[in-house]
């Protein structure tokens, strides 16, 4: 353990319980994100899926310029 880990470990211990408890949460959500690379993966991987079902025919496309304008009228003062 580095003098720093130590330092921060042996300040961390020094809060109370549910200061603690918020810590090791930050710290294992910390642990569990995907990287940069998976989720870079996971956005291709989606694109992919997401042309194969417009290829098969399960889903339509629809004009972008006519949703912005639907969503204009929708959303008007």
């Amino acid at each position: 353990m580095s003098e720093l880990t130590k330092k921060i470990t042996d300040e961390a211990l020094l809060l109370p319980r549910e200061a603690r408890a918020e810590l090791v949460d930050k710290l294992l959500q910390s642990l569990n994100a995907p990287s940069p690379g998976d989720i870079d993966k996971l956005w291709a991987e989606e694109a992919e899926n997401r042309i194969s079902e417009y290829d098969a025919g399960k889903v339509q496309s629809l004009n972008g310029l006519q949703v912005i304008k639907e969503l204009r009228d929708r959303y008007k003062n």
